[in-house]
């Protein structure tokens, strides 16, 4: 998509908005090609770097001494914690399938969590932006509404 050219603007005068002053011409931002993709692509990185690390702990759903009862019993192999007199005896442990049990591949803090944008990017999408603002029909696609503006 291209912006409409325009090349000048109107100022008003601060007490009367029917009274023109004069014309200013439009600053070149204004005319820059606009690119939702680059847009898109520098606001989803740049919303990544204000995420807080977060995991379960390391040691979670692993605190039993439960041991596989191995085979022959009619049960599957899984750990089984051991002991008598409670409920939880005999009862699996470990596996992410078991109640109690650690989750599957534990989330870790050392996750990607932060994005780098080359700071070129980050300028174009600033300039295609402001481009975009320019535009009636595309700010008015988003829901302002500027017919009286």
């Amino acid at each position: 998509m291209v912006a409409a050219a325009r090349p000048t603007v109107s100022v008003f005068a601060h007490d009367d908005a029917s009274k023109v002053l004069s014309s200013a011409p439009l600053p070149a931002v204004f005319t820059a090609p606009i690119r939702p993709d680059v847009v898109n692509f520098v606001h989803t990185n740049m919303a990544k770097n204000k995420r807080q690390a977060y995991a379960v702990k390391y040691e979670a759903g692993m605190d039993t001494a439960a041991e596989s009862w191995g085979t022959g019993r009619a049960v599957s192999r899984i750990p089984r914690v051991p002991g008598g007199g409670t409920h939880r005896a005999g009862q699996a442990a470990f596996g992410n399938m078991c109640r109690g049990g650690r989750m599957f591949s534990p989330t870790k803090v050392w996750r990607k969590w932060h994005r780098k944008i080359n700071k070129n990017q980050r300028r174009y999408a600033v300039c295609s932006a402001l481009a975009a603002s320019a535009v009636p029909a595309l700010v008015m696609a988003r829901g302002h509404r500027i017919s009286q503006v």
